[in-house]
């Protein structure tokens, strides 16, 4: 096996460089172009994937997708084990129709209804996908591979995370980041740009119970623009809501309450990337006739790799991998590893 291009790999406080200067071509809430940000977010990673934070629930993973020609990080992907805890609940907008009728107008309507929800017992969040847009013309499907790796590490630590696993979509915003619902609702009640609230809520999210009203808001009363996003999938994630309904998603009628964003829920046992990871043992001169991503944990730092290797099958039709693919992974040959198919 000749040696991998890439590896992912779990960031961690050695990696503040690499993601800082990929936070320049994003500048997102989950990968801000900011070094304090990007050190407190490795910090967190590094304890997570060290085992450091006792609860599982409060840990979040942050995976790196390095170039190894180059030494250059092209892409990251996270996830959150709990969303929705004691001190941070999950908050969304439930999204339900009305049906209202006048006999004596003789008028139907159906109104679309978003009505306000904390959970403190929340799913497991995936998110946090950046592929640099270099990367993203290269033929080795890094945006795949970065995003896949988050399955097949639930995989291997089913214990560590809830039932169910949510993903948020971003909605149509403006060239500008302009949300149409944020401007319709959420400035109305903080004062706070959509961006300050992104960003704050991240950290602290009191001001959204606080100030938010508890009542329905009827989207009838809102502005065509904003009323058009609820639920809707920007063009930047159609290929990431092609993929979520593929492996077993489905639109959780819930959506983001700052900017509408649709909420796409599965449970875990039912995503079929997670159900076809399996854990094997290498063998020697297997017929190679496709690719799969293999991982196995390490004692220490950067604790998780995975690279993609050349498959076979097995006796018995199971995936099979070669010794040497796991020199690549910083291994002894004969150790199990844990592959999940790309095909």
């Amino acid at each position: 096996m000749s040696a991998p291009r890439y590896e992912v790999r779990a960031a961690t406080l050695a990696d503040e460089a690499m993601l800082l200067e990929l936070a320049r071509y994003l500048d997102s809430v989950n990968l801000p172009h900011d070094r304090d940000a990007i050190r407190r977010i490795l910090e967190l990673s590094e304890r997570s994937f060290a085992g450091d934070i006792k609860d599982p629930r409060h840990r979040e993973y942050v995976f790196v997708l390095i170039d190894l020609a180059t030494q250059r990080a092209v892409g990251t992907s996270l996830i959150v084990a709990q969303l929705g805890r004691r001190d941070a609940p999950y908050i969304y907008f439930d999204v339900r129709v009305e049906e209202r009728y006048s006999a004596t107008l003789d008028r139907h309507f159906a109104h679309e209804v978003l009505s306000i929800g904390y959970s403190y017992d929340g799913p497991t969040e995936i998110g946090g996908l950046v592929v640099h847009p270099e990367a993203r013309r290269a033929p080795d499907k890094l945006g795949m591979i970065i995003s896949y790796v988050r399955f097949l590490f639930m995989a291997m630590h089913r214990e560590a995370f809830q039932r169910r696993v949510l993903a948020e979509l971003l909605p149509p915003l403006e060239p500008d980041g302009t949300s149409h619902l944020w401007e319709a609702v959420g400035r109305h009640f903080t004062n706070l740009t959509y961006r300050e609230a992104d960003r704050l809520s991240k950290q602290n999210k009191e001001f959204i119970r606080g100030l938010f009203p508890d009542g329905d808001i009827y989207a009838s009363l809102l502005s065509p623009q904003a009323q058009g996003v609820i639920g809707r999938v920007g063009p930047q994630t159609r290929g990431v809501e092609k993929l979520l309904r593929r492996i077993g998603f489905r639109y959780w009628n819930r959506v983001d309450p700052f900017d509408g964003g649709p909420h796409f829920v599965a449970d875990m046992d039912e995503i079929s990337l997670v159900q076809r990871v399996r854990r094997v043992a290498p063998t020697e001169g297997i017929a190679r006739d496709r690719k799969g991503l293999i991982a196995t944990d390490l004692p220490r730092a950067p604790y998780f790799r995975a690279v993609v290797a050349p498959l076979g099958l097995g006796p018995t039709g199971e995936p099979a991998v070669s010794n040497d693919a796991t020199g690549a992974l910083g291994i002894p040959a004969g150790v199990d590893v844990f592959v999940l198919p790309l095909d």
